[in-house]
């Protein structure tokens, strides 16, 4: 049986198409292999070439210790915090003259308080032939001792957390 030479000819092009086609499907299929092959392999991360699986789980495993760590150090940063909150770290110094004949401002009131104005006022009163010096406790920003105006302001700089 023989075929007429129009339907043979449109069959050998049909085959042809067919073919082209498939012929750019596999190639199409080929790129998306190695596309994965290389995506794997950056799950990998140290070469290896596990399955997908693999790589995943192992990927989980890491996030999860990550997460572990952060947990911890959220627990440290909390008890740094805790234990800064006592820290002296707010101080003020405040540099004047006591006495009116003397120059050079060499008297002053220091005051470091803890975050919660909690601590101490140190002051030194410089004169001619002496020096006095006195330490007046703070708790909450005020103090049992009276404060001089001088002790006042720098407790004041202190809790605000400014410097003079």
């Amino acid at each position: 049986m023989s075929l007429d030479p129009h339907v043979r000819d449109a069959l050998v092009i049909a085959a042809l198409v067919v073919g082209v086609l498939a012929l750019a499907l596999a190639a199409a299929a080929l790129i998306s292999v190695r596309r994965m092959r290389r995506d794997v392999m950056l799950l990998a991360a140290d070469g290896d070439a596990p399955s997908f699986v693999e790589a995943v789980a192992r990927k989980t495993e890491e996030v999860a210790a990550l997460r572990i760590e952060v947990d911890d150090l959220a627990a440290l940063l909390a008890r740094t915090r805790t234990e800064l909150a006592d820290a002296l770290r707010h101080v003020s110094v405040v540099r004047y003259d006591a006495f009116g004949d003397m120059g050079g401002r060499l008297s002053f009131s220091a005051a470091m308080l803890d975050d919660g104005g909690d601590g101490l006022v140190l002051t030194a009163i410089h004169g001619r032939s002496e020096t006095r010096s006195y330490i007046k406790g703070v708790k909450g920003g005020t103090s049992e001792a009276s404060l001089s105006p001088e002790e006042q302001q720098a407790v004041s700089y202190a809790l605000r957390g400014g410097q003079s």
